[in-house]
């Protein structure tokens, strides 16, 4: 019987009071609405002593030092200025932050933001029986620099940035020219050895060869483009904009931008840096055999190739020459062939060169950490759009590229301020600290959020082992990609945009109450999770303790204990059934779901 019929049917009373308690244990996280100094049953059970290597929120004094400073700060520094200048907008704004989180509530949305899932019971356990003023700095160094999660943060990161480069659905079509395989490829093996991200950025964009693993020639890194070059490259332009320099640059397309000074002359500038680009396409009869992203003659839409323009269409149809010029005015020869001037390799070097680069990546990475970034959307910089903290991202981008683009030490900047260990329960003094409602970013307090697909996948696995046949990389992350296909929309627009379905809708919610994935995770069958949890040694309290600490963190609350007293009794004994409702109910409660 199906974990929703056994609710349903058996246990209907013990659904009810559990969802009801858990709801209010949960009032917090799913309205936001308690004050922030007042301690909670949730917030205080698993945190014992507070932690000391977290510095104050509100201990931080003086004016933040110039962002010109950077040359050379130590971690210290960086992590000091983050500090200040944060506070500084609080007192500006007359904001008072939110008291520290637990340390429960930490090192979980640490585990989900810099590996993708969870920390499993024994992982909470570790951390709260750490000593010493940086408990929090050990776990970040273990967490990014350790053989014993390495893989598990190039797994992440390769997840976050196939998403950004080739989408959900990339290379899952039948005959596509995207190899996702590829892809993650290229991207994993460039986490695993903490490749500069300047350098990165340089590949992705001048990257030529085969696209699949094994072929000759084969550059995983091409697979960023290939899909990208119909109508002359021009989703190309605007993704590589985007992307790289955090500028946005599609609707200068066909007219100026009409809400900050980007011209139409200069998408077609950018764009002529790709007209040497070319997918070229082998078939074993019908089928797809392989594809390469080559460089060749450009013969210009002048027909002259020693001097290849393009030439684009104004409004009022007059045609314009466009050749290839960057975003900052650097011209390029005009010459099409590819022996003189390889214009593509010219605009990666460009781009690597280009102070976009480092802020729109910090930038980006700051929104993945803390729900949002300092300008909305990430990807959209520039006078038109402010950033909410400019000497900040300044800085921030500064001291980025003086430390070689290590994306690492971005992390751990960011992940070890003040601002990231806060409370996601908001004060009387900082409820106007809400960018939900168009307010800027204050940073005051942790914005819920809601996991993404692929952080429920892997949280589910690591608070259940819910799929043990975990085989390969290349299998697990197939069979991953086949069970978010469910949440992936494509919609076929110029740009490859796509969509979700993982947002709260009916889908997510049918899934969560009885897919196939929650009812591995369920299961009481021999040498499964909750089989082993039920027939243990532990005594039940114990049990429902540890259920509790691989679900969500933390212990359980004295009324959720005897919620889960009710739930035995319900089942006259029968421990595991017990711990199967349990389970059920903390899977699908808000606590869980939400990056809190």
């Amino acid at each position: 019987m199906s974990r929703l019929n056994n609710v349903l049917g058996g246990v209907r009373g013990w659904f009810v009071l559990g969802c009801g308690l858990l709801a209010v244990a949960l009032l917090a996280y799913s309205a936001n609405a308690q004050d922030g100094e007042t301690a909670d049953a949730t917030a205080t059970a698993d945190t014992g002593a507070t932690d000391a290597a977290a510095a104050d929120a509100t201990a931080s004094s003086g004016e933040p030092a110039p962002a010109e400073s950077a040359g050379g700060s130590s971690d210290e520094d960086v992590i000091a200025y983050i500090n200040a200048y944060i506070k500084q907008g609080w007192e500006d704004h007359d904001v008072r932050p939110s008291v520290q989180a637990s340390e429960g509530e930490w090192v979980r949305r640490v585990y989900l933001d810099v590996i993708g899932r969870i920390p499993t019971a024994e992982e909470v356990n570790d951390f709260l029986a750490l000593k010493g003023r940086d408990k929090k700095a050990q776990l970040i160094d273990r967490l990014l620099n350790t053989d014993e999660y390495i893989e598990d943060f190039a797994k992440n990161w390769t997840t976050t940035w196939t998403n950004l480069l080739i989408g959900r659905t990339g290379g899952t079509g039948n005959n596509t020219i995207i190899s996702r395989v590829g892809m993650q490829q290229y991207l994993r093996r460039s986490f695993l050895r903490n490749k500069p991200y300047d350098e990165m950025a340089y590949e992705l964009v001048s990257a030529n060869g085969s696209n699949t693993p094994g072929e000759e020639g084969y550059n995983g890194a091409v697979n960023f483009l290939l899909d990208n070059l119909d109508e002359n490259a021009t989703p190309a332009t605007a993704k590589t904009a985007q992307i790289f320099l955090g500028l946005q640059v599609q609707c200068t397309q066909c007219h100026n931008h009409p809400f900050n000074d980007w011209k139409q002359n200069q998408f077609w500038q950018l764009n002529a840096f790709f007209r040497q680009t070319t997918a070229l396409r082998t078939f074993d009869g019908r089928q797809l055999a392989s594809v390469r992203l080559e460089d060749q003659d450009f013969a210009g839409e002048n027909n002259n190739p020693a001097e290849a323009v393009i030439f684009y269409e104004l409004r009022n149809g007059t045609l314009q020459m466009a050749d290839p010029t960057f975003v900052d005015g650097t011209k390029v020869a005009v010459s099409g062939y590819v022996n003189e001037v390889n214009r593509r390799d010219e605009l990666a070097t460009l781009v690597r060169k280009s102070p976009y680069l480092g802020q729109a990546m910090v930038n980006r990475t700051w929104s993945h950490f803390f729900g949002y970034g300092f300008t909305k959307p990430v990807d959209d910089m520039g006078p038109h759009n402010p950033p909410s903290h400019p000497e900040l991202l300044e800085r921030l981008g500064n001291d980025f590229a003086v430390h070689g683009y290590d994306v690492k030490q971005l992390i751990k900047w960011i992940t070890l301020s003040d601002a990231y260990s806060l409370s996601s329960r908001f004060n009387s003094k900082n409820a106007i600290d809400d960018p939900n409602l168009g307010e800027r970013p204050l940073f005051s307090h942790f914005y819920l959020r809601q996991m993404t697909a692929e952080q429920l996948y892997e949280s589910l696995v690591a608070a259940t082992q819910a799929d043990q046949s975990r085989g390969s990389y290349e299998e697990q992350e197939a069979t991953k990609s086949m069970w978010l296909q469910q949440f992936s929309v494509a919609f076929g627009t110029d740009e490859n945009d796509e969509g979700t379905t993982f947002n709260g809708t009916i889908p997510q919610t049918l899934m969560m109450m009885n897919g196939d994935l929650i009812v591995k995770a369920t299961s009481g069958e021999p040498g499964t999770f909750l089989y082993e949890v039920a027939t243990s040694s532990r005594r039940d309290a114990d049990k429902i303790a540890y259920l509790y600490l691989s679900a969500l963190g933390r212990r359980p609350s004295k009324d959720e204990i005897a919620v889960a007293n009710t739930a035995l009794r319900t089942h006259q004994g029968n421990t595991l059934a017990a711990m199967q409702d349990v389970m059920w109910v903390l899977l699908n409660s808000n606590e869980f779901i939400l990056n809190h």
